[in-house]
């Protein structure tokens, strides 16, 4: 199978390639190799590889930043959505695009499933709720939301909290927000199954790691994990502090844990965060030390 990937030098891009295997053979495409903003570029490459199915693993993820940035975020998180899922619905190839826990509100006290209405509090939500209105208008396109997504490479919450917690004695993390981690690679794993599934039913589906937790019990698993790994003698102390004594410039969902058992009927489980934060921790620290 050929698969065109975009946003090929995130977590997920990166992470994806990692799991690839024989039996995908992948275009993997960043910013510089394709603007996937320009649909004339994207239909070019396109018609030269002749893809048999699109992962779109880039966006406009910050956050903070997209507050006063509408028109950057706009263009990446949907004009592009709108240029690539328009290409493979006239080849009538799957596209998979990767989307957000912030298209919800957070206000809820059980898992979001895919039918629950969406309510985006942020700039970046609401360009990615656009953006998946766009693949879904497409034959064979599949949105997966996912949250708090973490690995080995990029910037990510794990990363911040080791660099961090290297640097000070103690360390405030809000506590009154949950959902759940998620694993960059568990994450790209299900895409690959996904891929290897005949006709798999397009449209909206929930993938997460397995277990919820708010910032600050994150943050104690990951130091933890640090400690114990024998590379990190030394954990900060931790307190957990409310949303309003960390104030953003965007708001962020209190409550975002999804329901997945959608995917997991369809034989895909989510994936085991803690399990994972064993295998990167020394991966990230090994690093740092070298």
């Amino acid at each position: 199978m050929r698969v065109l990937l975009t946003g090929a030098e995130g977590q997920l891009g990166r992470c994806f390639s990692d799991r690839a295997g024989e039996s995908l053979e992948i275009l993997a495409t960043d910013r510089k190799q394709l603007d996937i903003t320009d649909l004339v570029a994207v239909q070019k490459v396109i018609d030269s590889f002749k893809p048999d199915a699109i992962v779109n693993a880039a966006a406009y993820t910050a956050v903070d930043k997209a507050e006063s940035d509408y028109d950057a975020a706009f263009a990446i998180n949907c004009q592009a959505v709108k240029n690539l899922a328009s290409q493979a619905g006239k080849l009538n190839i799957p596209f998979i695009h990767v989307s957000t826990d912030y298209v919800f509100n957070g206000e809820s006290k059980i898992a979001y499933s895919e039918s629950d209405n969406c309510d985006p509090k942020s700039v970046y939500g609401v360009t990615k709720r656009a953006g998946e209105l766009e693949v879904l208008q497409s034959p064979k396109g599949i949105v997966i939301r996912t949250s708090w997504v973490f690995s080995e490479y990029g910037n990510n919450f794990v990363k911040t909290m080791l660099r961090l917690g290297a640097q000070r004695d103690a360390l405030s993390i809000v506590g009154d927000q949950y959902g759940c981690p998620t694993y960059a690679g568990d994450l790209a794993q299900a895409i690959i199954e996904i891929l290897s599934i005949p006709n798999f039913k397009p449209g909206l589906y929930h993938y997460s790691g397995d277990e919820s937790v708010s910032w600050y019990q994150f943050a104690l698993s990951i130091f933890a994990t640090a400690h114990a790994s024998g590379s990190y003698p030394r954990i900060p102390a931790l307190s957990s502090i409310t949303t309003e004594e960390y104030p953003t410039p965007a708001a962020r969902p209190r409550y975002s844990v999804m329901n997945t058992n959608k995917l997991n009927t369809a034989g895909i489980a989510p994936g085991n965060w803690k399990k994972q934060l064993e295998t990167i921790i020394p991966k990230i620290l090994n690093e740092v030390s070298a």
